[in-house]
């Protein structure tokens, strides 16, 4: 299924749209959640929350958006976050210097490289505007953090350009009042604000986006955990091309310890229960231009797609690098005692891109159905934004009553939609391109002996199911995995 199917059915059926888009001058880069997308969200999140946060014991926390100039200082971002920019001599046009390249002739810069290559890349092959034809000027950096002015006198501050920051400046607060023990793992969902250059395709490339991330704090000398491992040691990751188990990925050196073998392989699995094709997935170690500027060892979780490989989280060891930055900034210590030993914990980083998550759950869930002339979305049941489907087969003779009695006995407990309108067939076909994983009918001998038709999604198969045993059925199904 193409992007521009999964586009249709966004717009079509609720899931998301364009922010402001009664205006024709609404900028770039901004999206909005309709019913499905906000249900379809929540779910992804709770899959979340119960594979990966509660399963390891995090605790989680829920940021200010808006941060203080000096945390941007101490992080680096002030100094670091940009990305190449190259403008028209002649239209004053403005592009990303690395896409504008890899689309005019393929060739591929990391986003990190120095200016200078980027101009002998654009001198080289002749490169031009590609609005007016007129000729470059030099790449520079465009630092992409969101400044804005707190109270009369305009206070510089920032809207924060990932969650993480907040988790690094309340760490010290978090161990004490929480009784942390190393490792410990903090998560935050929240939105985050980078002021991107030429955001397009949808969720993909935000100005204003989701993210779900977890910073894990650990002792340096302890990462060699083999009891860690244990949990995960045959859980199989595609890792550069190639397919292997945690344990043996550890053994032959692919990662670096066993520390970070469990946690990518608890990241693998969580995925594996999301409807995401994993054969069409993989983890792919990143080179020295490529990786954050806060990071020795960084792995990215990536998913194929029809319009190429996307990022979906950032796997970062970002050392010491965070809390020993703002400890010299602030002037606070952000060491903590572990046993003995007094430390100043390292982190790992699974940062974690929503939208872009939720779009590939999307697209690897769409389908056509060209033998029942239907397009299904075949999510897994536990994430459909609609549970159910309640339908009566005609709207007189006491059916509708009777519908309108059994929804509001489901609607609390699931995602339950009444529909009356329109034929029974058509009504099956709006609840398959939502992914409603069920549907029940209501028809006359539902009035004679209390059951219903239940037709699932995927098979269209049907079966009489009693009121009494509808509640129980549903949520055999419905229930997250275990």
């Amino acid at each position: 299924m193409n992007y521009d199917k999964v586009i249709n059915l966004a717009l079509e059926r609720g899931f998301y749209f364009p922010s402001c888009e009664a205006y024709n001058n609404s900028p770039a880069g901004f999206w909005e959640y309709g019913p499905n997308g906000v249900s379809l969200k929540n779910k992804f999140l709770e899959l979340w929350r119960r594979e990966l946060v509660r399963r390891d014991g995090m605790m989680e926390i829920d940021g200010s958006q808006i941060m203080a100039k000096s945390v941007f200082e101490a992080s680096g971002h002030l100094a670091s976050f940009a990305d190449p920019i190259v403008r028209c001599v002649k239209c004053s046009s403005t592009f990303r210097a690395d896409r504008m390249i890899a689309e005019s002739n393929g060739t591929i810069i990391p986003e990190s490289a120095d200016l200078k290559e980027f101009d002998e890349v654009i001198h080289k092959n002749g490169i031009l505007c590609p609005r007016c034809q007129g000729p470059l000027d030099k790449t520079r950096k465009f630092n992409m953090m969101f400044r804005i002015g707190i109270g009369p006198e305009g206070e510089d501050a920032y809207l924060r350009p990932e969650t993480c920051q907040s988790i690094f400046v309340d760490f010290p607060r978090l161990y004490k009042t929480m009784r942390g023990k190393l490792p410990v793992g903090v998560a935050q969902v929240g939105k985050s604000f980078r002021n991107e250059i030429s955001p397009r395709q949808s969720l993909l490339r935000l100005r204003e986006f989701y993210q779900a991330e977890i910073e894990i704090f650990c002792n340096p000398d302890k990462l060699h955990d083999t009891a860690r491992l244990e949990r995960v040691r045959d859980v199989v990751l595609h890792i550069d091309n190639n397919d292997i188990t945690c344990k043996d990925a550890v053994e032959n050196g692919i990662l670096p310890n066993e520390f970070i073998a469990y946690y990518i392989g608890i990241l693998a699995e969580f995925y594996q229960k999301t409807g995401i094709s994993m054969e069409k997935s993989r983890f792919r170690q990143l080179g020295e231009k490529e990786k954050a500027f806060y990071a020795s060892v960084a792995f990215d979780f990536e998913v194929e797609t029809t319009i190429g490989w996307l990022e979906l989280v950032a796997c970062n060891y970002r050392t010491d690098y965070d809390l020993g930055g703002h400890a010299k900034h602030s002037g606070e210590s952000f060491q903590v005692i572990d046993g003995d030993q007094k430390v100043l914990p390292h982190v790992f980083e699974m940062s974690m891109g929503i939208d872009r998550s939720l779009y590939c759950i999307l697209e690897h869930s769409l389908m056509e159905d060209e033998n029942n002339n239907r397009t299904v979305l075949s999510l897994k049941p536990y994430l459909a934004p609609r549970h159910v489907g309640v339908l009566s087969l005609v709207k007189k003779d006491g059916l509708r009553e009777k519908t309108d009695t059994i929804y509001e006995s489901l609607n609390r407990k699931y995602d339950a939609f009444l529909d009356h309108a329109g034929a029974i067939g058509r009504r099956y076909r709006r609840l398959d391109e939502v992914g409603c994983p069920f549907a029940i009918t209501v028809d006359h001998q539902t009035l004679q002996d209390d059951t219903v038709t239940l037709r699932e999604r995927d098979t269209m198969n049907q079966r009489r199911v009693s009121l009494s045993d509808l509640d129980y059925t549903l949520s055999e199904y419905l229930a997250f995995p275990v």
